[in-house]
Protein backbone atom coordinates (compact mmCIF):
# COMPACT_ATOMS: atom_id res chain seq x y z
CA UNK A 1 0.00 0.00 0.00
CA UNK A 2 2.85 2.16 0.71
CA UNK A 3 5.02 1.35 -2.19
CA UNK A 4 4.56 4.37 -4.20
CA UNK A 5 6.41 6.38 -1.83
CA UNK A 6 9.55 7.65 -1.68
CA UNK A 7 12.44 6.55 -0.33
CA UNK A 8 11.12 3.14 -1.30
CA UNK A 9 13.29 1.08 0.56
CA UNK A 10 11.95 2.68 4.19
CA UNK A 11 8.77 2.36 3.14
CA UNK A 12 8.41 -1.25 2.22
CA UNK A 13 10.50 -2.34 5.52
CA UNK A 14 8.11 -0.21 7.07
CA UNK A 15 5.32 -1.76 6.15
CA UNK A 16 6.78 -5.00 6.60
CA UNK A 17 7.22 -4.09 10.16
CA UNK A 18 3.81 -3.04 10.71
CA UNK A 19 2.53 -6.54 9.76
CA UNK A 20 4.37 -8.17 12.85
CA UNK A 21 2.90 -7.59 16.16
CA UNK A 22 5.24 -5.66 18.49
CA UNK A 23 3.72 -4.98 22.00
CA UNK A 24 6.16 -3.48 24.56
CA UNK A 25 7.33 -6.81 26.48
CA UNK A 26 5.46 -8.98 23.34
CA UNK A 27 8.40 -8.84 21.16
CA UNK A 28 8.89 -12.60 20.31
CA UNK A 29 7.42 -12.31 16.89
CA UNK A 30 9.29 -9.12 15.38
CA UNK A 31 12.70 -10.44 17.66
CA UNK A 32 12.57 -13.24 15.07
CA UNK A 33 11.09 -11.06 12.15
CA UNK A 34 14.46 -9.24 12.86
CA UNK A 35 16.72 -12.03 13.48
CA UNK A 36 15.69 -13.60 10.01
CA UNK A 37 16.35 -10.69 8.34
CA UNK A 38 19.58 -9.95 8.93
CA UNK A 39 20.73 -13.96 8.52
CA UNK A 40 19.26 -13.15 4.84
CA UNK A 41 21.12 -10.57 3.97
CA UNK A 42 24.34 -12.83 5.26
CA UNK A 43 25.22 -10.49 8.10
CA UNK A 44 26.62 -11.23 11.57
CA UNK A 45 23.26 -11.57 13.19
CA UNK A 46 22.93 -12.11 16.93
CA UNK A 47 20.37 -11.69 20.14
CA UNK A 48 21.60 -10.96 23.66
CA UNK A 49 20.58 -11.64 26.80
CA UNK A 50 18.41 -8.72 27.25
CA UNK A 51 16.56 -9.96 23.80
CA UNK A 52 17.90 -7.01 21.96
CA UNK A 53 19.06 -7.67 18.61
CA UNK A 54 21.91 -6.67 17.12
CA UNK A 55 23.08 -6.92 13.14
CA UNK A 56 26.93 -5.72 11.86
CA UNK A 57 27.66 -4.97 8.70
CA UNK A 58 31.37 -4.07 7.62
CA UNK A 59 32.35 -0.36 6.00
CA UNK A 60 32.29 0.57 2.54
CA UNK A 61 35.39 1.18 0.71
CA UNK A 62 37.31 3.95 1.57
CA UNK A 63 35.62 4.26 5.21
CA UNK A 64 37.13 1.69 6.80
CA UNK A 65 39.18 3.87 9.38
CA UNK A 66 36.17 5.98 10.19
CA UNK A 67 35.17 5.23 13.59
CA UNK A 68 31.85 2.28 13.60
CA UNK A 69 29.10 3.63 13.96
CA UNK A 70 25.45 2.09 16.07
CA UNK A 71 22.39 2.50 14.81
CA UNK A 72 19.70 2.40 17.32
CA UNK A 73 16.11 2.35 17.27
CA UNK A 74 13.62 0.27 19.62
CA UNK A 75 11.40 -2.14 18.21
CA UNK A 76 8.43 -2.32 20.07
CA UNK A 77 5.61 0.16 19.76
CA UNK A 78 2.79 1.57 21.45
CA UNK A 79 -0.37 -0.19 21.10
CA UNK A 80 -3.71 2.12 21.76
CA UNK A 81 -7.02 2.28 19.97
CA UNK A 82 -10.22 3.57 20.19
CA UNK A 83 -12.84 1.67 21.93
CA UNK A 84 -14.73 1.32 19.16
CA UNK A 85 -12.12 0.38 16.91
CA UNK A 86 -12.36 -3.61 16.60
CA UNK A 87 -9.14 -4.84 16.49
CA UNK A 88 -6.38 -7.62 18.10
CA UNK A 89 -2.98 -6.26 18.02
CA UNK A 90 -1.78 -9.77 19.41
CA UNK A 91 -2.81 -11.39 16.08
CA UNK A 92 -2.93 -8.51 13.37
CA UNK A 93 -0.99 -6.20 11.56
CA UNK A 94 -1.17 -2.50 11.70
CA UNK A 95 -4.25 -1.18 8.67
CA UNK A 96 -2.79 2.14 7.52
CA UNK A 97 -3.78 4.45 5.07
CA UNK A 98 -2.26 7.92 2.97
CA UNK A 99 -4.08 11.52 3.76
CA UNK A 100 -2.24 14.10 1.82
CA UNK A 101 1.10 14.18 3.27
CA UNK A 102 0.58 11.64 6.18
CA UNK A 103 0.48 8.27 6.60
CA UNK A 104 -2.24 7.44 9.27
CA UNK A 105 -3.22 3.94 11.05
CA UNK A 106 -7.19 3.29 11.05
CA UNK A 107 -8.20 4.03 14.79
CA UNK A 108 -5.17 2.68 16.25
CA UNK A 109 -1.62 3.84 17.27
CA UNK A 110 0.85 3.26 13.99
CA UNK A 111 4.01 2.65 14.97
CA UNK A 112 5.72 5.12 13.76
CA UNK A 113 7.18 5.76 16.88
CA UNK A 114 10.25 4.15 16.22
CA UNK A 115 9.01 2.00 12.94
CA UNK A 116 10.27 4.77 10.86
CA UNK A 117 14.13 4.99 12.49
CA UNK A 118 13.66 0.88 12.48
CA UNK A 119 12.98 0.76 8.77
CA UNK A 120 15.53 3.51 8.20
CA UNK A 121 17.95 1.36 9.56
CA UNK A 122 16.81 -1.92 7.50
CA UNK A 123 17.22 0.35 4.45
CA UNK A 124 20.86 0.67 5.67
CA UNK A 125 21.58 -2.34 5.76
CA UNK A 126 19.98 -3.61 2.66
CA UNK A 127 21.93 -0.85 0.54
CA UNK A 128 24.40 -1.69 -1.85
CA UNK A 129 24.89 1.72 -2.28
CA UNK A 130 24.95 3.71 0.56
CA UNK A 131 28.72 4.95 2.45
CA UNK A 132 28.88 4.18 5.61
CA UNK A 133 31.49 3.47 8.55
CA UNK A 134 30.82 -0.12 10.16
CA UNK A 135 27.71 -0.47 11.04
CA UNK A 136 25.97 -1.91 14.12
CA UNK A 137 22.20 -2.02 13.88
CA UNK A 138 20.85 -1.73 17.72
CA UNK A 139 17.55 -2.76 17.88
CA UNK A 140 16.39 -2.50 21.24
CA UNK A 141 13.07 -4.11 22.57
CA UNK A 142 10.68 -2.66 25.74
CA UNK A 143 11.45 1.00 25.52
CA UNK A 144 8.11 1.72 25.96
CA UNK A 145 7.34 0.09 29.49
CA UNK A 146 10.38 0.26 31.04
CA UNK A 147 13.52 -0.03 29.21
CA UNK A 148 14.80 -3.25 29.87
CA UNK A 149 16.31 -3.64 26.52
CA UNK A 150 19.15 -0.88 27.01
CA UNK A 151 18.88 -1.74 30.66
CA UNK A 152 20.31 -5.14 30.21
CA UNK A 153 22.74 -4.19 27.45
CA UNK A 154 25.62 -5.18 28.28
CA UNK A 155 29.03 -3.58 29.10
CA UNK A 156 31.71 -4.36 25.82
CA UNK A 157 29.20 -5.88 23.31
CA UNK A 158 28.98 -2.61 21.32
CA UNK A 159 32.60 -1.59 19.29
CA UNK A 160 31.12 1.48 17.78
CA UNK A 161 32.13 5.05 19.15
CA UNK A 162 29.16 7.08 17.81
CA UNK A 163 25.29 6.45 18.27
CA UNK A 164 22.49 7.81 16.21
CA UNK A 165 19.55 7.35 18.08
CA UNK A 166 16.31 7.99 15.44
CA UNK A 167 13.99 8.35 18.23
CA UNK A 168 13.63 12.36 17.39
CA UNK A 169 9.68 13.31 16.77
CA UNK A 170 10.56 16.97 14.82
CA UNK A 171 12.78 16.57 11.80
CA UNK A 172 13.89 20.25 12.73
CA UNK A 173 15.53 19.00 15.54
CA UNK A 174 18.55 17.45 17.01
CA UNK A 175 18.26 16.17 20.48
CA UNK A 176 21.13 16.38 22.58
CA UNK A 177 19.54 15.17 25.65
CA UNK A 178 16.42 13.66 27.51
CA UNK A 179 14.04 13.51 30.53
CA UNK A 180 14.33 10.14 32.91
CA UNK A 181 11.24 8.50 34.75
CA UNK A 182 9.80 6.95 37.17
CA UNK A 183 6.73 4.55 37.32
CA UNK A 184 4.76 5.44 40.30
CA UNK A 185 1.56 2.83 41.37
CA UNK A 186 -1.11 3.31 44.60
CA UNK A 187 -2.97 0.19 45.72
CA UNK A 188 -5.85 0.24 48.02
CA UNK A 189 -7.83 -2.83 49.51
CA UNK A 190 -11.55 -2.37 50.41
CA UNK A 191 -14.40 -4.06 51.53
CA UNK A 192 -17.30 -3.59 48.78
CA UNK A 193 -20.90 -2.92 49.78
CA UNK A 194 -24.10 -3.80 48.13
CA UNK A 195 -25.34 -1.79 46.10
CA UNK A 196 -28.76 -0.06 47.42
CA UNK A 197 -32.01 -1.39 45.97
CA UNK A 198 -33.68 1.82 45.95
CA UNK A 199 -31.47 3.56 44.28
CA UNK A 200 -30.56 4.11 40.28
CA UNK A 201 -27.88 3.56 37.86
CA UNK A 202 -25.80 5.51 36.10
CA UNK A 203 -22.93 5.54 33.28
CA UNK A 204 -20.46 8.26 32.81
CA UNK A 205 -18.55 7.99 30.38
CA UNK A 206 -15.34 10.88 28.96
CA UNK A 207 -14.04 10.07 25.53
CA UNK A 208 -13.03 12.27 22.68
CA UNK A 209 -10.19 13.31 23.78
CA UNK A 210 -6.74 13.61 21.75
CA UNK A 211 -4.60 11.92 23.98
CA UNK A 212 -0.86 11.68 23.05
CA UNK A 213 3.06 11.24 24.33
CA UNK A 214 3.21 11.80 28.04
CA UNK A 215 6.10 13.13 27.88
CA UNK A 216 6.46 14.80 24.52
CA UNK A 217 2.97 16.28 24.34
CA UNK A 218 2.42 17.12 28.35
CA UNK A 219 3.20 20.75 28.25
CA UNK A 220 -0.25 21.44 25.45
CA UNK A 221 -2.43 20.88 28.14
CA UNK A 222 -4.33 18.13 26.61
CA UNK A 223 -7.19 16.93 28.55
CA UNK A 224 -6.46 13.98 30.55
CA UNK A 225 -9.76 11.94 30.88
CA UNK A 226 -8.99 10.51 34.74
CA UNK A 227 -8.57 13.61 35.73
CA UNK A 228 -11.68 15.33 34.09
CA UNK A 229 -13.90 12.07 35.32
CA UNK A 230 -12.52 12.88 38.22
CA UNK A 231 -13.84 16.43 38.83
CA UNK A 232 -17.16 15.40 37.76
CA UNK A 233 -16.95 12.70 40.03
CA UNK A 234 -16.39 15.13 43.14
CA UNK A 235 -18.85 17.54 41.54
CA UNK A 236 -21.63 14.59 42.43
CA UNK A 237 -20.77 14.16 45.98
CA UNK A 238 -23.46 16.45 47.48
CA UNK A 239 -25.85 14.28 45.49
CA UNK A 240 -25.12 11.46 47.93
CA UNK A 241 -23.78 9.10 44.89
CA UNK A 242 -22.73 5.67 45.52
CA UNK A 243 -19.50 4.59 43.30
CA UNK A 244 -19.28 1.77 41.93
CA UNK A 245 -16.66 0.89 39.33
CA UNK A 246 -14.50 3.51 37.40
CA UNK A 247 -11.99 2.00 34.45
CA UNK A 248 -9.86 4.90 32.95
CA UNK A 249 -6.91 5.42 30.85
CA UNK A 250 -4.37 2.47 29.85
CA UNK A 251 -0.52 2.99 28.96
CA UNK A 252 1.75 5.29 31.78
CA UNK A 253 3.33 6.63 28.62
CA UNK A 254 -0.30 7.86 26.92
CA UNK A 255 -2.04 10.45 28.06
CA UNK A 256 -5.79 9.18 28.86
CA UNK A 257 -8.10 9.87 26.67
CA UNK A 258 -11.09 7.92 27.71
CA UNK A 259 -12.87 6.81 31.14
CA UNK A 260 -16.29 5.74 32.00
CA UNK A 261 -17.43 5.53 35.55
CA UNK A 262 -20.68 3.86 37.29
CA UNK A 263 -22.37 5.00 40.47
CA UNK A 264 -25.97 5.04 42.17
CA UNK A 265 -28.05 7.64 42.89
CA UNK A 266 -31.27 8.33 44.46
CA UNK A 267 -34.22 8.18 41.62
CA UNK A 268 -35.80 11.57 43.27
CA UNK A 269 -32.34 13.46 42.56
CA UNK A 270 -32.06 11.88 38.92
CA UNK A 271 -33.29 15.66 37.48
CA UNK A 272 -30.59 17.47 39.78
CA UNK A 273 -27.68 15.22 38.74
CA UNK A 274 -28.64 15.63 35.11
CA UNK A 275 -28.39 19.44 35.52
CA UNK A 276 -24.79 19.24 37.28
CA UNK A 277 -23.67 17.32 35.04
CA UNK A 278 -24.72 19.17 32.18
CA UNK A 279 -23.31 22.39 33.87
CA UNK A 280 -20.21 21.12 34.57
CA UNK A 281 -19.98 19.49 31.35
CA UNK A 282 -20.31 23.12 29.93
CA UNK A 283 -17.63 24.28 32.29
CA UNK A 284 -14.99 21.26 30.92
CA UNK A 285 -15.63 22.00 27.41
CA UNK A 286 -15.31 25.54 27.21
CA UNK A 287 -11.88 24.77 29.13
CA UNK A 288 -10.89 22.39 26.53
CA UNK A 289 -12.70 23.86 23.19
CA UNK A 290 -9.13 24.58 21.66
CA UNK A 291 -7.10 21.77 22.32
CA UNK A 292 -9.86 18.64 22.64
CA UNK A 293 -12.88 19.67 20.56
CA UNK A 294 -14.12 16.62 19.74
CA UNK A 295 -14.19 15.51 23.94
CA UNK A 296 -17.63 13.78 25.33
CA UNK A 297 -19.36 13.75 28.38
CA UNK A 298 -22.17 11.23 28.29
CA UNK A 299 -24.33 10.00 30.98
CA UNK A 300 -26.53 7.38 30.73
CA UNK A 301 -28.80 4.82 32.94
CA UNK A 302 -27.60 1.51 33.85
CA UNK A 303 -28.60 -1.23 35.82
CA UNK A 304 -26.13 -1.76 38.78
CA UNK A 305 -28.74 -4.09 41.40
CA UNK A 306 -26.52 -6.64 41.14
CA UNK A 307 -23.19 -4.47 41.64
CA UNK A 308 -21.43 -3.50 44.58
CA UNK A 309 -20.29 0.29 45.61
CA UNK A 310 -16.96 1.70 47.59
CA UNK A 311 -17.86 2.72 51.54
CA UNK A 312 -18.48 6.14 51.41
CA UNK A 313 -15.42 6.85 53.52
CA UNK A 314 -13.33 5.22 50.79
CA UNK A 315 -15.20 7.06 47.89
CA UNK A 316 -14.43 10.43 49.43
CA UNK A 317 -10.73 9.51 50.40
CA UNK A 318 -10.35 8.38 46.48
CA UNK A 319 -12.02 11.08 45.02
CA UNK A 320 -10.18 13.91 47.21
CA UNK A 321 -6.99 12.53 46.45
CA UNK A 322 -6.86 11.97 42.68
CA UNK A 323 -8.45 15.58 42.69
CA UNK A 324 -5.18 16.76 44.84
CA UNK A 325 -2.73 14.32 42.71
CA UNK A 326 -0.56 16.60 40.68
CA UNK A 327 -0.61 15.76 36.61
CA UNK A 328 1.16 17.85 33.67
CA UNK A 329 3.88 20.03 34.23
CA UNK A 330 5.53 20.21 37.13
CA UNK A 331 8.54 22.20 36.61
CA UNK A 332 9.95 23.84 33.69
CA UNK A 333 13.50 23.69 32.72
CA UNK A 334 15.74 27.30 33.93
CA UNK A 335 18.37 26.20 31.56
CA UNK A 336 16.21 25.40 28.10
CA UNK A 337 13.68 27.95 26.93
CA UNK A 338 10.23 26.15 26.79
CA UNK A 339 11.22 22.38 27.99
CA UNK A 340 9.32 21.06 30.48
CA UNK A 341 11.91 19.63 33.40
CA UNK A 342 9.59 17.75 35.20
CA UNK A 343 5.87 16.16 35.04
CA UNK A 344 3.53 13.64 36.00
CA UNK A 345 0.69 11.76 34.03
CA UNK A 346 -1.52 10.08 36.04
CA UNK A 347 -2.34 7.02 33.47
CA UNK A 348 -4.43 4.73 34.23
CA UNK A 349 -7.75 4.51 37.21
CA UNK A 350 -9.06 1.24 38.37
CA UNK A 351 -11.59 1.06 40.91
CA UNK A 352 -14.53 -1.90 41.62
CA UNK A 353 -14.27 -5.68 43.09
CA UNK A 354 -12.60 -4.21 46.32
CA UNK A 355 -9.69 -2.87 44.94
CA UNK A 356 -8.22 0.73 44.04
CA UNK A 357 -5.19 0.84 41.56
CA UNK A 358 -3.61 4.43 39.86
CA UNK A 359 -0.95 4.24 37.91
CA UNK A 360 1.58 7.10 37.32
CA UNK A 361 4.38 8.04 34.88
CA UNK A 362 6.89 10.70 36.46
CA UNK A 363 9.58 12.51 34.44
CA UNK A 364 12.48 15.11 34.66
CA UNK A 365 15.36 15.68 33.81
CA UNK A 366 16.98 16.58 36.67
CA UNK A 367 17.36 13.44 39.34
CA UNK A 368 16.61 15.51 42.52
CA UNK A 369 13.21 17.32 40.74
CA UNK A 370 12.24 13.34 40.38
CA UNK A 371 12.46 13.00 43.29
CA UNK A 372 10.45 15.86 44.93
CA UNK A 373 7.65 15.10 42.59
CA UNK A 374 7.64 11.36 43.49
CA UNK A 375 7.80 11.94 47.23
CA UNK A 376 4.32 14.45 46.46
CA UNK A 377 2.77 11.93 44.92
CA UNK A 378 3.70 9.03 47.50
CA UNK A 379 2.70 11.47 50.05
CA UNK A 380 -0.79 12.32 48.49
CA UNK A 381 -1.68 8.49 47.67
CA UNK A 382 -0.56 7.55 51.38
CA UNK A 383 -3.38 10.02 52.59
CA UNK A 384 -5.89 7.60 51.15
CA UNK A 385 -4.74 4.89 52.75
CA UNK A 386 -2.70 3.78 49.80
CA UNK A 387 0.42 1.49 49.26
CA UNK A 388 2.62 3.00 47.13
CA UNK A 389 5.45 1.47 44.95
CA UNK A 390 7.79 3.27 42.32
CA UNK A 391 9.31 1.08 39.78
CA UNK A 392 11.32 1.15 36.12
CA UNK A 393 13.78 3.68 37.57
CA UNK A 394 15.83 5.20 34.92
CA UNK A 395 18.14 8.11 34.32
CA UNK A 396 17.91 11.01 32.13
CA UNK A 397 20.41 11.84 29.03
CA UNK A 398 22.82 14.85 30.11
CA UNK A 399 23.39 17.23 27.10
CA UNK A 400 26.94 17.64 25.87
CA UNK A 401 26.49 20.69 23.78
CA UNK A 402 30.23 20.00 22.72
CA UNK A 403 29.72 16.61 21.34
CA UNK A 404 31.72 15.99 18.60
CA UNK A 405 29.04 14.64 16.19
CA UNK A 406 26.49 17.15 17.12
CA UNK A 407 29.20 19.20 15.14
CA UNK A 408 29.00 16.94 12.20
CA UNK A 409 24.75 16.76 12.03
CA UNK A 410 24.75 20.46 12.36
CA UNK A 411 27.17 21.31 9.58
CA UNK A 412 25.50 18.23 7.52
CA UNK A 413 22.00 19.94 8.49
CA UNK A 414 22.85 23.42 6.75
CA UNK A 415 24.57 22.15 4.07
CA UNK A 416 21.68 20.25 2.81
CA UNK A 417 18.80 22.44 4.12
CA UNK A 418 20.44 25.76 4.24
CA UNK A 419 19.60 26.50 7.80
CA UNK A 420 20.46 25.75 11.18
CA UNK A 421 18.66 22.81 13.15
CA UNK A 422 17.28 23.33 16.58
CA UNK A 423 18.93 21.90 18.96
CA UNK A 424 17.34 20.90 22.24
CA UNK A 425 16.68 18.51 25.02
CA UNK A 426 13.15 16.68 25.11
CA UNK A 427 10.75 15.45 27.38
CA UNK A 428 10.89 12.14 26.87
CA UNK A 429 12.40 8.95 27.68
CA UNK A 430 15.14 8.43 25.09
CA UNK A 431 17.56 5.41 25.71
CA UNK A 432 20.61 7.09 25.24
CA UNK A 433 21.10 8.08 29.06
CA UNK A 434 20.69 4.13 29.50
CA UNK A 435 22.83 3.16 27.04
CA UNK A 436 25.67 5.65 27.94
CA UNK A 437 25.22 4.12 31.25
CA UNK A 438 27.11 0.99 30.07
CA UNK A 439 29.01 2.80 27.10
CA UNK A 440 29.82 6.24 28.79
CA UNK A 441 32.61 7.08 26.28
CA UNK A 442 30.15 6.70 23.46
CA UNK A 443 29.50 10.03 21.68
CA UNK A 444 25.59 10.17 21.11
CA UNK A 445 22.92 12.27 19.06
CA UNK A 446 19.31 11.90 17.98
CA UNK A 447 17.58 12.86 15.40
CA UNK A 448 14.24 11.55 12.73
CA UNK A 449 10.91 12.63 10.90
CA UNK A 450 7.77 15.05 12.18
CA UNK A 451 5.40 12.25 13.95
CA UNK A 452 2.77 13.73 15.72
CA UNK A 453 0.04 12.16 18.18
CA UNK A 454 2.27 9.65 19.08
CA UNK A 455 0.87 6.73 21.65
CA UNK A 456 -2.46 7.66 20.47
CA UNK A 457 -4.54 6.31 17.58
CA UNK A 458 -4.20 9.61 16.51
CA UNK A 459 -0.60 9.09 15.85
CA UNK A 460 0.50 10.50 12.11
CA UNK A 461 3.95 10.72 10.12
CA UNK A 462 4.66 13.01 7.59
CA UNK A 463 5.97 11.29 3.97
CA UNK A 464 8.15 14.60 3.16
CA UNK A 465 9.61 14.47 6.40
CA UNK A 466 10.72 10.84 5.77
CA UNK A 467 12.38 12.18 3.02
CA UNK A 468 13.79 14.86 4.76
CA UNK A 469 14.93 12.73 7.60
CA UNK A 470 16.37 9.98 5.04
CA UNK A 471 18.21 12.75 3.20
CA UNK A 472 19.96 13.49 6.24
CA UNK A 473 20.57 9.96 7.28
CA UNK A 474 22.67 9.14 4.41
CA UNK A 475 24.51 12.32 4.62
CA UNK A 476 25.46 11.67 7.99
CA UNK A 477 26.68 8.21 7.48
CA UNK A 478 29.29 9.74 4.53
CA UNK A 479 30.29 12.92 6.86
CA UNK A 480 31.58 10.51 9.99
CA UNK A 481 35.49 10.41 9.37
Amino acid sequence: MLEQLEPKSVWQYFEALNAVPRASKKEDQVIGFMLGFGDRLGLETLQDSAGNVIIRKEATAGMENAPAVVLQAHLDMVHQKNNDTIFDFDTQGISMFIEDDWVKAQGTTLGADNGIGVAAIMAVLASDTIVHPAIEALFTIDEETGMTGAKGLQPNLLKGKVLLNLDTENDSEIDIGCAGGIDITARRSYIPEACPKDMAGCRLIVTGLRGGHSGMEIHKGLGNANKIMNRLLYSLLPLDIRLSRIDGGGLRNAIPRESTAFFAIEESTIDLLLSVVAQESAAIKQEFAARDEELKIILERCDLRAEEVLPIGVQLKLLQTLYAAHNGVYRMSADFDNLVETSNNIARVKVGGGKIIVKCLTRSSVESSKVDLTNALKSCFELMDAEVSVSGDYPGWTPNPNSEILGVLKSTYRDLFGQDPQVVACHAGLECGLIGNHYPEMDMISFGPTILGAHSPQERVSISSVQKFWRFLVAILKQIR
